[in-house]
């Protein structure tokens, strides 16, 4: 017997930007909320918003910090081209003002009882901005393209790695009948699973997930996604015009289902690569919101434009366990214990970070009622005298004092946090460390050819499960430390398929302790953070804190 699903959970997100490194800003003050798919009543999806007044000729500006390299979404990796998707696309499922999954393009959806089968039901009437009906079909086709051979974004894996039969069809060894995407009718998609995943709902906002109308987007061939005009669109949004160089415009889609809660008819996004030219634009009044470096953040503080944003995105201090040094476990515990976190964010970035309590970032889902930091706590205490302590036993064991090399990558930001390591580790061990600065693309040869000592390096989550952080220690590479513990390795493979989602979760607390706290295989630092300034305005822009960054639908003027 199936279950009926009204509202769809809290949503976990890719960041789209670079996937693999990168997070999105997002309000610190409520932490992520939700259930489970399974018993969440829905109200009226985003039907339910109270009244702003339209917004006439106002134009609702942001900028991207970066080209906006294509808008194809089976190409799309940055998030740039995620910041103008998710307004002129939807998926199953959006994201609201509180980075909660409602009724989207699908209006209810239901969940076997094995947790295999889901089947989402879409909304009557639904339409691509030229007209055209969007029917299951549309999900089909464009899950097909983001698993199949062609699709250059890197990204495959976000489908086949859950999907029946996905992972076969993108190696040519399966059809795509054989896939567990099927359109049962024009109103009803069903998709089927290899193993339960509770997140699985919530992915579907990422743009990777959005429809493709097959006729239109064959009949473009390689021109689809080059200009405005060879798109058609159903989200909030349709695309006026479209340079990688210079940004893009919307204005409202007159045929996208909830129009009637779309209240800013015109909106935009500039490429400005520098910092300092977007501030003055803000100043200027060109833009409506603006991310501000920390230079600038002092200054800004205390206008009441400002607010700071965290993101799920953690920064942490990687350990090699081929190293001899740091295969001794007091030393790793010594390092990690001599940081103050604290002063970290306050002192040296000042941006809106937030100090590591653990490798999962704050407000990230756990269960109904608290988020995964608050059930698991503080592991990552700093006590700078039980750090010299374990310093002093570790160097006993090895016979030496030696002396340490900090790998980091040489952007300004985390070159600031290794001089504050640096002087951490000075004024609380005693020791005076190296840093080895190099090159993103050089720090990461010698992490994978496991040529280093330890390594400041960073995860920003895919999804809002503890899972996108905790899976990545199972494979023992040099670049995860080339860490092996048959333990840790059977708490992931057994929560992968665990129904139960107290037990999974319990088996994810455990997971991260194992890791942080007793085997100390990583030290996290902080939760990376951004300031912002918000025109007073401008009210209901949305920064979601993983996922599409930026959120339109739900802005308005006052």
């Amino acid at each position: 017997m199936k279950k009926r699903v009204l509202a769809l959970g809290t949503v976990a997100c890719l960041a789209i930007g670079t996937l693999t490194g990168c997070g999105f800003t997002g309000s610190t003050s409520s932490p992520t909320t939700g259930g489970s798919t399974q018993s969440v009543e829905s109200s009226e999806a985003a039907s339910d918003k109270k009244e702003a007044p339209a917004a006439g000729d106002q134009v609702l500006s942001v900028y991207a910090n970066a080209e906006i390299k294509t808008l194809v979404q089976w190409a799309a990796s940055d998030n740039q081209s995620s910041k103008v998707n998710n307004n002129a696309f939807e998926g199953l499922l959006r994201l609201d003002e509180n980075h909660d999954a409602q009724p989207a393009l699908a209006e209810s959806y239901d969940v076997s009882d094995d947790k295999l089968t889901y089947t989402f039901h879409l909304r009557d009437g639904l339409q691509w901005s030229d007209g055209t009906p969007l029917t299951a079909n549309d999900f089909v086709f464009a899950w097909l393209k983001q698993m199949s051979a062609e699709a250059t974004n890197g990204y495959s894996f976000i489908m086949t790695d859950y999907i029946v039969n996905g992972a076969e069809y993108n190696e040519g060894k399966a059809s795509a009948e054989d896939v567990g995407v099927k359109a049962l009718d024009d109103k009803t998609f069903q998709v089927i699973l290899k193993a339960p995943t509770p997140y699985f709902s919530r992915l579907t906002v990422l743009c990777q997930f959005f429809p493709l109308n097959e006729a239109y987007v064959t009949s473009k061939g390689d021109q689809y996604g080059l200009s405005a005009e060879n798109m058609i669109y159903c989200g909030p949004y349709v695309i006026t015009s479209y340079d990688p160089a210079v940004g893009a415009t919307l204005k409202k889609n007159d045929k996208y289902w909830d129009a009637a809660n779309v209240k800013v008819e015109n909106a935009q996004v500039r490429v400005m690569k520098d910092a300092s030219a977007a501030l003055n634009a803000y100043l200027a009044d060109e833009l409506s919101q603006v991310a501000l470096d920390s230079a600038n953040v002092a200054a800004y503080q205390n206008n009441p434009e400002f607010s700071s944003k965290s993101e799920f995105r953690t920064e942490y201090l990687q350990f090699s366990l081929s190293n001899p040094v740091m295969a001794n476990k007091n030393i790793r515990r010594a390092v990690s214990m001599a940081i103050d976190r604290e002063t970290l964010v306050k002192a040296i970035l000042a941006d809106g970070s937030a100090p590591s309590a653990g490798l999962i970032a704050e407000g990230m889902y756990g269960n109904e009622s608290k988020s995964f930091r608050d059930l698991n706590g503080n592991i990552c205490q700093f006590d700078a005298d039980q750090a010299k302590k374990y310093w002093e036993e570790g160097c006993k064991e090895l016979g030496q004092t030696p002396t340490l090399t900090l790998l980091v990558r040489d952007d300004s930001v985390t070159k600031a946090v290794a001089t504050y390591i640096q002087s951490e580790l000075n004024k609380n061990l005693g020791i005076d460390i190296v840093i080895d600065t190099k090159t993103v693309q050089a720090r990461n040869e010698l992490m994978d050819n496991d040529n280093y000592m330890f390594a400041s390096t960073a995860w920003g989550a895919d999804y809002d499960d503890a899972m996108t952080y905790l899976d990545l220690w199972t494979n023992g590479t040099p670049y995860r430390g080339s860490y092996q513990n048959e333990q840790y390795n059977k708490l992931i493979s057994d929560a992968r398929v665990e129904t139960d989602d107290a037990k999974r979760l319990d088996m994810l607390l455990q997971a991260e302790n194992l890791l942080i706290d007793e085997d100390v295989i990583v030290a996290p630092l902080y939760h990376r953070g951004s300031a912002t300034l918000t025109k007073s305005n401008v009210k209901g822009l949305i920064n979601h804190p993983f996922g599409p960054d930026v959120e339109f639908k739900y802005a308005y003027f006052e």
